[in-house]
């Protein structure tokens, strides 16, 4: 069984700002998110290009997962962006502004163009699909199957409470549906489902409410737009010991079943179902991927 890379927390990093792409692997975030899109200045679009090119080819951070934000294919910037960072080979480009599974497809025939040319593996680039519309979010199970380079599909809350004519709030009612459609689709087409920011980077206490919430909604993790938002995050996508220790009972109960023959797994007084066992190996991957243990292989065999 193949096992997506851990994605708690995916920050972003300006490309027009050398200082913020060379701090940024040093401060725990599992991705890195460099950004060519909203935090570049139409006037800095090609210095930014430039230097995350660069920085990709000889100063590419290791142990960390990169992705580059480009700008929309619709944009008078969005293939010159593909032409660089592909040639750079980032782990994923992340596209904003999808809408319906068309523009999922020409993104990936944009990428495929440039592995061709550059004689890269046809689809060994992935990429990210961002919904921040209504139309984008109510075409999301269409846009989650469109492309099997997709690794993930995510939504923008800021551009999709204002294509809703709201706004953000601090408990989040406004995305509740939207949220939960972008997981439902995720979980459909078998990827990942990331969250959105959480833009007032000193509600540190609104955060991890926010957090709470979509982690027990389902998803996977949250973009985060500022270095200190990184360790609250990553601490709530991170199985706590209990967790771990029941998942890892279920396991063994599992294991002295099948050595006894037992037709019927119990443990605590319960039966153990296949729900159960999803479970707990959803928390032993996550452990593993954390770092909190090692070797847990055979439990997915």
């Amino acid at each position: 069984m193949t096992k997506e890379p851990l994605r708690r927390s995916l920050l972003y990093v300006s490309g027009s700002s050398p200082a913020n792409l060379a701090q940024a692997p040093y401060y725990g975030a599992d991705c890195l998110v460099y950004d060519l899109e909203d935090s570049v200045p139409v006037a800095e679009k090609d210095a930014a290009r430039f230097l995350i090119f660069n920085t990709l080819l000889k100063k590419r951070p290791k142990n960390v997962e990169v992705i580059v934000r480009v700008n929309a294919l619709s944009t008078p910037f969005g293939h010159e962006d593909l032409e660089a960072v592909v040639r750079a080979r980032p782990d994923i480009v992340r596209f904003p502004k999808i809408e319906t599974p068309e523009d999922v497809r020409r993104a990936d025939e944009a990428i495929r163009a440039v592995e061709e040319k550059a004689g890269i593996t046809p689809g060994s680039t992935r990429l990210i699909a961002g919904m921040e519309t209504h139309t984008g979010v109510l075409n999301a199970r269409e846009i989650a199957t469109a492309s099997p380079r997709t690794a993930a599909i995510s939504i923008g809350g800021e551009d999709f409470t204002a294509s809703m004519k709201t706004t953000r709030s601090a408990d989040g009612l406004e995305l509740f549906y939207a949220r939960n459609a972008v997981l439902l689709a995720a979980r459909a087409a078998g990827i990942q489902a990331i969250d959105t920011v959480f833009a007032d980077i000193n509600n540190t206490e609104g955060l991890i409410e926010d957090t709470k919430l979509i982690k027990k909604l389902g998803f996977d993790g949250k973009y985060l737009i500022h270095p200190r938002q990184v360790e609250p995050v990553n601490e709530i996508f991170t199985p706590t010991e209990k967790e771990l220790e029941k998942a890892l009972r279920v396991f063994e109960a599992i294991r002295q079943a099948h050595e006894k023959n037992l037709g019927v797994v119990a443990l605590d007084g319960g039966m153990v179902d296949e729900p159960v066992v999803e479970r707990a190996r959803r928390v032993v991957s996550l452990a593993e991927a954390a770092g909190m243990i090692d070797g847990g292989d055979i439990l997915w065999q």
